[in-house]
């Protein structure tokens, strides 16, 4: 499960994705849409001369129509630098220009942010659309995995991220073979083999517990854990009482390789390729098959559908809020024209186009909507509120697909045991009294 510092990085990380979706479905009539990226420990200086010379050639466009909305943007571009005396220290994105709305009307967007972490691009380009390619490679995983090669000789430990690897430690080990020398007996032999290959697991358990947690959190510092090697010794790591449960719950992968140390930590990197480019896809899978077990054990603690969900949000009930990352459902705030109660409505594109959801069957009213917002917007924003981690899940893997069609693509695992159906029976006969 993520902790903190995890789900705000998930967060970020929707939040790019969504900023994507929206800059790439946008289309300008002209050249008028500027996209402007600028990497760490660049000038603000630099950038404010160069829109400055860009202005002084924008202004030769023979088209009175391109040249304006060209000489536009570039100004929209140089006032929101202005806000900047410098730039953040992971970099500013900058998207302006004026754009056409599904309805033919033109609009005027600017769109500036300091990325969550070091972008290490610069753009610019002023073009009929955005440019969003170097924001994609915000999205790509920076995670670390730990590797554990161990065979008869020895065991290397190493870390991968990105395309860094790095080794961390290695011993070697000299171990008996299985036949013994003359004069020793043979149960007397198998014995001493045994102990030292046990002390041999138990040496290379005890190393991986010292680079692989974090003692300061004492949670794991690797997204996940390959072990390899040439020999069973990998398995019996994987399976000995000794080996850190911390560290057993975060194993990808177990592979066999034909050589040990660092020719064998390349294999187990090339062996692991796939299942490392889909470990996001796998923390997925768990989660929603961790959600669908307590779903199966009948356990009361979990809850789905929308109203349910934010029912158990709002007495702190839900330990892990699970989203599907296209939910397009918005939240209202919405005001009883003859009362004034503020009234909140969840809804998606159907129900909203249903006006009969504008209205309060109890008094007959006109519901005036005062705000409308995004619902996982608002979980973004809201779920600290609530004492939860937020989780947002794909409809790309089996077990996504089903929770979004099944489950409505909204749900979560409970604190302690609820039955839901008790709450709508007391609304029930609430509302019955209140008739």
């Amino acid at each position: 499960m993520a902790d903190g510092q995890e789900t705000d990085k998930n967060i970020e990380i929707w939040k790019i994705k969504k900023l994507i979706k929206a800059l790439e479905a946008a289309r300008g009539n002209g050249t008028s849409m500027i996209s402007l990226i600028m990497p760490p420990r660049d000038q603000v200086s630099r950038v404010t001369k160069m829109l400055g010379d860009e202005y002084g050639t924008a202004s030769n466009i023979k088209s009175r129509v391109n040249r304006q909305s060209v000489l536009g943007a570039i100004t929209s571009a140089q006032q929101r630098l202005k806000l900047y005396n410098r730039v953040p220290p992971n970099g500013l994105v900058l998207y302006t220009g004026t754009i056409v709305t599904d309805d033919g009307k033109e609009k005027k967007v600017t769109i500036d942010l300091e990325p969550f972490k070091p972008i290490n691009a610069s753009l610019y380009l002023c073009d009929n659309k955005f440019h969003t390619e170097p924001l994609n490679e915000l999205l790509e995983s920076d995670d670390k995995f730990g590797f554990i090669v161990m065979d008869g000789n020895g065991t290397l430990f190493g870390t991968l991220s990105g395309n860094t690897r790095d080794i961390l430690h290695k011993f070697s080990v000299d171990l008996p073979k299985k036949h013994g020398r003359g004069g020793q007996s043979a149960l007397r032999f198998a014995r001493l083999r045994m102990e030292k290959r046990h002390n041999y697991v138990r040496k290379t358990a005890e190393l991986a517990t010292q680079f692989y947690i974090n003692p300061a959190t004492s949670q794991p510092n690797v997204s996940g854990l390959i072990l390899a090697g040439s020999a069973d010794f990998k398995t019996e790591l994987s399976q000995s009482e000794l080996f850190d449960q911390r560290l057993q719950a975060k194993i990808l992968n177990v592979v066999d390789v034909s050589y040990g140390g660092e020719n064998g930590f390349n294999q187990a990197i090339e062996l692991s390729a796939e299942i490392l480019s889909n470990v996001k896809f796998i923390q997925e899978k768990r989660l929603i098959g961790k959600y669908f077990d307590e779903i199966s054990q009948d356990t009361g603690k979990y809850v789905f559908g929308v109203d349910d969900t934010l029912k158990a949000l709002e007495m702190g009930a839900i330990e892990t809020l699970i989203v599907w990352e296209n939910l397009d459902i918005n939240r209202f705030s919405m005001k009883n024209s003859t009362t004034g109660e503020v009234i909140i409505k969840h809804m998606n594109k159907e129900q909203e186009a249903d006006r009969v959801n504008f209205v309060d069957s109890s008094t007959n009213s006109d519901l005036e909507v005062s705000e409308k917002v995004s619902l996982l917007e608002w979980f973004a924003e809201e779920y600290r509120r609530f004492g939860c981690t937020l989780e947002f899940v794909t409809n790309k893997s089996q077990e996504g697909s089903q929770f979004c069609r099944g489950f409505g693509g909204i749900g979560g695992i409970l604190r302690y045991q609820l039955d839901m159906r008790t709450f709508d029976e007391i609304s029930d006969e609430d509302y019955e009294d209140d008739e």
